[in-house]
């Protein structure tokens, strides 16, 4: 079998390619020109970059295998995930790989501009000994004011406080308390400019965010204030800063992230109240490592078809319980069953999940059902990525139930809905060593373990039926590895149903073989 081939256009840790290599062809493709890269990724299913490649419209376009475009850090200002969305292929990154190396930084400017040490070094290098002009001030005492209090805000305010600092922070999407375990006070931003003696900014650049902090913002600062930007490029109006430093309103900043990057003139660069790097926030080895570590992990799992945390062009509902993972597989095959049982969609799915704790997984849960019953249904490629979008084009509505009551197993998924005027039904559940079985086909109750080859019979509850099927397969070589069987009473009569998990896939005419032996009512061949 083809292993899945995986472009890396920019370096990442030799370790994270050695995980990769263990499951998918690794082409290193860094130091190339964006021609060579577009023809590289002709035959790629995965692309991984960092932030020097343009992942566009024209990138995607040239890639028709592609399922997904990992980002080793955190940034993916240089990614359309509006046309990988359009396209089916997942973007994701490593947001957990630089946290540590970016508050770091972020303290490391804050110091440097507050103690002006870069000034002092090239005083004293030059042959001066300026102890009196290059007085600063401390961090004890002065508040600092934080907008965006996500993972690498808090761990600035957790730093911060240990200086001994006062917390303001701003962010929509703040949790009041969280802000109250880290001893902030959360402020609304004219309050939070009015109290600040420095600012330091964690957000991401967005058309709400981009000048955020401009000439009108600048004015409104308490006078002799420092601003420190080690988030993203754009998010401060740099030639507003320049004048506001110039007349005194701003006593001075630290830059790491500039507008347009690699900034090598800015009107800062002339201001010696002005610390600046070259976007080094998560340059460490160590951020690196869990960067590339991060990106490859999840690289594998995103081709191994699973939902993966760090996917940030698929609503997932928040945290992924790990053992949602599972039931979304579970809730993908069952999808898959369905559409293939019943021979087309329904106008609505409704998605039922069973169990203790189960809320907070429906979401991704239903997603994974979508996924399934559209690859069924679909001849186009599915993701977790387009289902939503695919379904919605063919009129498909999916709502979501969950019921804390467990009934006969301790979890299940069931998916019901109504196709060409009849209803129809599966249900599943995980069963230990046995992993997902289908217990459950209209009203029939059976436990086959769902395999990549599967049969369902419904036939009369007569002697030989079962036999003369087992007798027809082992003729044509193919082998039964678990058969279950069903019956359902409607009005007196009695139905049964079969469900064989076979060794390989069977055809049409054999199909229509084992829908002639007498007793059998139907037959659906299931690829899952």
């Amino acid at each position: 079998m083809t292993r899945p081939k995986v472009v890396l256009a920019e370096s990442i840790a030799p370790l994270a390619i050695e995980l990769m290599e263990q499951s998918v062809d690794v082409d290193i493709a860094t130091g190339l020109s964006r021609a060579e890269l577009l023809d590289r990724v002709a035959d790629a299913e995965a692309l991984i970059v960092r932030s020097a490649t343009r992942v566009d419209r024209e990138m995607i376009a040239a890639a028709p295998k592609l399922k997904v475009v990992g980002r080793a850090g955190i940034g993916v200002d240089n990614i359309d995930i509006e046309a990988a969305t359009a396209a089916g292929v997942m973007v994701i990154n490593a947001p957990d790989a630089n946290t540590v190396s970016a508050a770091e930084h972020t303290m490391a400017m804050l110091l440097a501009q507050a103690r002006r040490i870069p000034e002092a070094d090239a005083s004293l290098r030059s042959g001066l000994w300026e102890r009196k002009r290059l007085q600063g001030v401390e961090l004890h005492g002065k508040t600092l004011g934080i907008l965006g209090l996500g993972r690498i805000g808090a761990m600035v305010a957790q730093r911060a406080a240990a200086f001994g600092m006062g917390l303001v922070v701003h962010d929509p999407f703040i949790n009041e308390e969280r802000a109250k375990r880290l001893g902030a006070r959360v402020v609304d931003f004219d309050e939070l400019l009015r109290v600040s003696d420095f600012v330091t900014l964690h957000l991401p650049r967005t058309a709400e965010t981009t000048a955020l902090l401009d000439a009108e913002a600048f004015s409104k600062m308490k006078p002799g204030a420092r601003i420190v930007n080690v988030a993203r490029g754009g998010i401060i109006d740099e030639e507003a800063l320049a004048s506001a430093i110039r007349d005194g309103t701003i006593a001075g900043a630290a830059l790491d992230v500039f507008d347009n990057e690699p900034a090598t003139e800015s009107p800062l660069f002339d201001l010696p109240e002005v610390v600046v790097t070259p976007h080094l926030g998560a340059s460490t080895r160590e951020a690196q490592d869990k960067a590339g570590l991060s990106i490859a992990e999840d690289v594998v799992q995103a081709l191994d078809g699973r939902i993966v945390q760090s996917v940030l062009n698929v609503d997932i509902g928040g945290a992924i319980p790990e053992e949602a993972r599972t039931s979304v597989r579970l809730a993908e095959k069952l999808g898959r069953i369905f559409a293939m049982f019943s021979s087309g969609l329904p106008d609505e799915l409704t998605v039922s999940v069973k169990g203790q704790d189960v809320e907070g997984a429906l979401q991704l849960i239903a997603l994974g059902a979508t996924k399934g019953a559209m690859e069924a249904a679909s001849d186009e490629p599915v993701s977790y990525v387009n289902a939503p979008v695919l379904a919605a084009h063919r009129g498909l509505v999916v709502h979501r139930t969950s019921d804390a009551a467990e009934g006969d197993y301790r979890f299940l998924v069931r998916l019901s809905g109504v196709v060409e005027g009849r209803p129809r039904t599966v249900a599943g559940t995980v069963m230990g060593n046995r992993g997902p079985v289908l217990v459950e086909v209209d009203r029939f109750e059976i436990e086959a373990p769902i395999t990549p080859h599967m049969v369902l019979i419904r036939n009369t509850d007569m002697p030989g039926v079962i036999g003369a099927v087992g007798t027809y397969l082992g003729n044509a070589e193919v082998n039964i590895a678990e058969m279950a069987v069903g019956n359902y009473e409607d009005h007196g009569a009695i139905g049964a149903m079969m469900g064989l998990s076979v060794s390989r896939a069977i055809s049409d005419a054999e199909v229509d073989d084992i829908a002639s032996i007498d007793g059998v009512l139907a037959v659906r061949y299931l690829s899952v």
